[in-house]
């Protein structure tokens, strides 16, 4: 149930509503799987097991003047109607659920081939029944209503230790709950604390609420339980179980909170947005005339309204592309795509960041949780795998840390600072360090210091993590000894949101 792209699970729970009489048990299933029928979600059918001969204590099981215990023993089926219900269950379509709430019930679930085992918030911490449920092979569902977080936490560590499925559901322990005891925001708490686990909502609300659902829909509950039955003259429903009709209008609010939410975890933008949106853009017009080679530059370039089809705007012009002229275009003209020739490098930043990462995680490299990487490409992006580097700034005030990491077989050219002296450690792997004229090979461990003015250079065979501590950095103290190497603007690149970045997934990047 925890693939994003599996569909919601919505759960009938029939209880004692089936009133002891298997015919009526199988009307319910019949009248629930003709409103289903038209909605594209996943449903079960959920029943409850007690086994009473040792459920109820003997000196109650004659004591009709006990409300529940006189309900439970006039609603009782036996195993084989049981069973018959379960299989109706299964041949409507349905998935099967139970919930047992004593160990010879989970016998019988078992026995009987349910789906599901569910777990009732009055067993939540039931733990001689969960001992008994965490031997079952079947997946587990449980209510948390009542629960505090440390029990809550400690049934899910229960389960995770034993490698059994888990999902949670929101629930309120009171029937009817009133909406504004639904507490539907504690989805959001149950999401954050248990990553892995996934969360649902058990509907004790009135049965014409529809409203509900959609709200917790669009907090990401994927599993939906709901109190069901028809009434007869002779049955009535209770105050929270909804009839058919009712069940259908809370699956049709159900799918119209799904149309509203839209995609799920990825950005969808759609092309009737999209168009209108660009119709607003800046254009990009030429400030002097350009001449083929030239590449755009703020400074030769004017961002105006309106634009043209087929005119770049300035979203266009990213620090990840390079637009150069491919022919003349006049002083104050609109400058159209076929009129350049741009190279993007965004994919090549996700290559670089994906690198790092690794090799950062792979040297067990700590670091503060939220820090830029620093991508220098001396010589252009497309050379970064030759003559590049990457810094990420720990602290930076009266004194400066910050990381250097080296990629294999990457040489980060000489240069020298006029303000500042550095000292390096290395952390891990090898760096060849050059000074002047004299070159160290440094392992783990090793520490270099450099004094102002002294021309130094470091590159790494298998890559190399090197800490730096230096007097407050400043830009524009770092002065390359080749000429080619390119100005400060165009060397770097500064990503942000990139930790744990692997693959094509793009990080957020400051432009």
């Amino acid at each position: 149930m925890t693939d994003p792209e599996a569909r919601p699970l919505f759960v009938f729970e029939m209880a004692n509503n089936h009133m002891g009489q298997v015919e009526h048990g199988k009307r319910i299933v019949r009248e629930f799987a003709n409103v289903v029928r038209d909605f594209a979600f996943n449903f079960g059918f959920k029943l409850q097991y007690r086994d009473l001969a040792t459920y109820i204590h003997p000196a109650y099981r004659e004591r009709m003047d006990h409300k529940q215990v006189k309900r439970f023993t006039e609603t009782a089926l036996s195993p084989e109607q049981y069973l018959e219900l379960k299989d109706a269950i299964v041949e409507a379509g349905f998935l099967a659920i139970c919930t047992p709430f004593d160990e010879p019930s989970v016998d019988r679930v078992e026995t009987h081939g349910f789906d599901y085992l569910k777990i009732p918030s009055c067993s939540f911490t039931d733990w001689p029944l969960l001992e008994r449920i965490a031997q079952s092979q079947l997946p587990i569902i449980a209510s948390v209503a009542g629960a505090t977080l440390n029990e809550i936490d400690a049934v899910v560590s229960f389960f995770t230790h034993r490698k059994r499925p888990l999902s949670l559901l929101h629930c309120v322990g009171e029937y009817p709950t009133p909406s504004e005891r639904l507490e539907l925001n504690q989805i959001d708490l149950l999401k954050l604390r248990y990553p892995g686990i996934e969360v649902g909502y058990s509907t004790h609300e009135a049965p014409d609420n529809y409203h509900s659902i959609g709200l917790a829909i669009a907090k990401g509950a994927t599993i939906f339980e709901k109190h069901v039955g028809v009434p007869t003259a002779d049955f009535q429903l209770n105050a929270y179980s909804a009839t058919p009709e009712q069940a259908r209008r809370w699956l049709e609010a159900a799918q119209a909170a799904y149309v509203t939410c839209g995609g799920a975890g990825e950005r969808r933008v759609s092309p009737e947005e999209a168009g209108p949106l660009r119709g607003f853009a800046r254009g990009v017009f030429t400030r002097e005339a350009l001449h083929p080679g030239d590449r755009l530059t703020p400074a030769n370039v004017l961002l105006a309204y309106p634009c043209e089809d087929d005119q770049l705007v300035a979203a266009d012009l990213s620090k990840y592309t390079e637009h150069r002229v491919r022919e003349e275009i006049a002083a104050q003209a609109p400058i159209h795509h076929s009129q350049v020739n741009s190279q993007e490098t965004r994919q090549q930043v996700y290559q670089i960041v994906s690198q790092v990462n690794r090799m950062l995680r792979e040297g067990g490299v700590i670091l503060p949780k939220q820090v830029d990487l620093e991508i220098s490409h001396h010589y252009g992006i497309d050379q970064f795998t030759q003559y590049g580097s990457c810094f990420v700034t720990i602290v930076n005030q009266d004194y400066c840390k910050r990381l250097i990491i080296l990629l294999p077989g990457q040489d980060h050219p000489e240069h020298y600072h006029v303000q500042r002296g550095e000292s390096f450690i290395v952390v891990q792997g090898e760096a060849i360090v050059t000074l002047g004229e004299e070159t160290r090979v440094c392992s783990v461990g090793d520490i270099v210091q450099i004094d102002p003015g002294i021309p130094h250079s470091f590159r790494s065979v298998g890559g190399a993590v090197m800490e730096e501590i230096t007097t407050k950095h400043q830009g524009g103290d770092s002065f390359y000894t080749d000429p080619d190497v390119l100005d400060r603007e165009r060397r770097k690149t500064i990503v942000t949101y990139w930790m744990g970045v692997e693959g094509d997934a793009p990080p957020y990047a400051q432009d």
